[in-house]
């Protein structure tokens, strides 16, 4: 994982973190999709994913779109994903 990658997981955990119950389920991890881009995965408890998402998905957008000017600064590109366990 590049400096990069870890500025950007580390963003999204700091994102993610005070917005769930169950901190100790929150993971946040990062690998590299089959387009070429880096992928975020973000994994929250069941329970706390609604809190992640938003009404009608505008946290998990606003998530989005500052990983995406994070990764756009150094001149990459990233995909995040919610996955609930």
């Amino acid at each position: 994982m590049s400096q990069t990658s870890s500025d950007i997981v580390a963003l999204v955990r700091e994102i993610v973190e005070p917005l769930v119950e169950d901190k100790e389920a929150v993971e946040v991890s990062s690998s590299f999709s089959e387009s070429g881009s880096e992928l975020v995965e973000i994994r929250v408890a069941a329970d706390d994913a609604g809190k992640v998402i938003g009404r009608q998905g505008r946290v998990i957008k606003s998530i989005r779109i500052l990983a995406r000017a994070a990764a756009c600064a150094d001149g990459g590109d990233v995909e995040v994903e919610l996955i609930e366990d």
